[in-house]
């Protein structure tokens, strides 16, 4: 299949995959769990068709990327602060350390990624330069910083038995897959500059279409009531484990209420 029809034949199951995803959480009523990612599916549909008839080249799809590239960035960060609070659903002590310290991370990034690149912007760069290159400049430390956070979340999970219906499993998983692969994608434009642009759009076509046929097949109604155990705890570690969080957790609401 050659790489035009390739991009074509992801771009309409990932378009076509959103709103059937949508539409699924809609009528299952899961749209009220997971509201945030209920409106970034919404949003994708839209936003897809938009691509598929702007031509890339034109200052129209310049002038539209600029406006919504900074609205995608809100709902990532939206997003990831919904699937922390899902995880940490009965622990909101840590929850709300949690959200401070990646708001606090994310302010860092962006501001650090901002500051490398004024030495590269000089007086005579036009402006629609200086402001994509701003905004390369802010998503790639939004990008960074909540790549470093689902790192994180993935990280607890293994350490710990937190509990979790096997819809937010799955949904932390597929979510981690569909927005690491994003920021590698940065990473290696970053690294090898825009004559690997193609390829690398091309693969994180492919990511996201696939992550999305993961989410319509996966996620249902039923999942929220399944339950999954943590095998590679033993019932005595898992309880102790379990007792510490919760120590940990009422210390936490303890501070923040003072």
């Amino acid at each position: 299949m050659p790489s035009h029809a390739l991009v074509l034949f992801f771009e309409w199951v990932s378009l076509l995959g959103a709103g059937l995803l949508g539409l699924k959480l809609f009528k299952s009523g899961l749209y009220r769990r997971y509201r945030f990612f209920f409106v970034y599916l919404i949003s994708l549909v839209p936003y897809g068709l938009c691509l598929l008839v702007l031509d890339v080249n034109s200052g129209l799809y310049q002038k539209f990327w600029t406006v919504t590239t900074p609205l995608f960035w809100l709902l990532y960060v939206l997003v990831v602060f919904e699937l922390c609070g899902l995880i940490l659903e009965k622990y909101k002590g840590l929850y709300t350390l949690g959200r401070w310290a990646m708001c606090a991370g994310l302010a860092v990034a962006v501001i650090l990624s901002l500051l490398s690149l004024l030495p590269r912007i000089a007086p005579a760069t036009p402006q629609l330069s200086r402001i994509m290159g701003y905004i390369l400049a802010t998503e790639r430390g939004v990008d960074f910083s909540l790549a470093i956070f689902i790192l994180l979340i993935l990280f607890f999970l293994s350490r710990y038995p937190v509990p979790l219906s096997r819809n937010v499993a799955v949904h932390s998983m597929v979510f981690s897959v569909f927005f690491l692969s994003n920021t590698l994608g940065i990473l290696l434009r970053s690294v090898f500059g825009l004559q690997v642009n193609d390829r690398i759009n091309l693969f994180l076509m492919g990511v996201s279409s696939a992550c999305v046929v993961a989410w319509l097949v996966l996620l249902n109604a039923k999942g929220e009531k399944v339950r999954l155990s943590t095998p590679h705890f033993g019932r005595g570690d898992e309880e102790r484990i379990l007792l510490q969080l919760d120590s940990l957790n009422r210390t936490l609401l303890r501070a923040s209420h003072k």
